[in-house]
């Protein structure tokens, strides 16, 4: 099998700190290791509706901005049986040696709501600060689900900036 995700870097100031939203894999014969909001895209989807459906269904929160959802572009009215949409995302990624055979997209998003204890097979989702997040990356990166820690250490080299990564 082979699957697309849409997977979501939510993110927040706070007393001038940056914060992202991780939580707890809670899938069943799966380890519960940290991850970051999202998942697989399903038949004729958009990436942004698959995005904001995760993202509600795991979390309880409601996207309300996407980078890059403005660069979208689709062919409605082209041709009236097919639509093709084309989006600006923050990164990509593809797994290329073990693990779940998949493609998926990583977009910076804010969103707005009371985190739920409990989602679709996540729990404990929370805000961590970027300091934090490169702490728990650094000290044990397995904790992580194999595609996130590379988003991880992508969002933490590229946006944040942050020296060693």
């Amino acid at each position: 099998m082979f699957y697309v995700n849409s997977r979501a870097i939510i993110e927040r100031e706070r007393d001038g700190t940056t914060e992202i939203i991780i939580q707890t894999r809670n899938k069943p014969n799966q380890p519960k290791q940290l991850e970051l909001p999202g998942g697989g895209v399903e038949q004729f989807e958009s990436l942004t509706s698959a995005l904001r459906r995760e993202v509600k269904e795991e979390t309880g929160l409601d996207v309300v901005w996407i980078e890059g959802e403005d660069t979208r572009i689709d062919t409605v009215g082209i041709n009236p049986n097919v639509v093709v949409e084309c989006i600006r995302p923050f990164t990509a990624y593809q797994t290329i040696k073990g693990g779940i055979d998949s493609v998926g997209y990583y977009f910076l998003c804010r969103a707005e709501g009371e985190l739920l204890p409990e989602g679709d097979c996540a729990q404990n989702p929370r805000w961590v600060t970027v300091d934090e997040l490169a702490e728990l990356i650094r000290s044990d990166p397995l904790q992580f689900i194999n595609i996130d820690c590379a988003a991880i250490t992508f969002y933490l080299k590229h946006r944040i900036q942050l020296p060693g990564f």
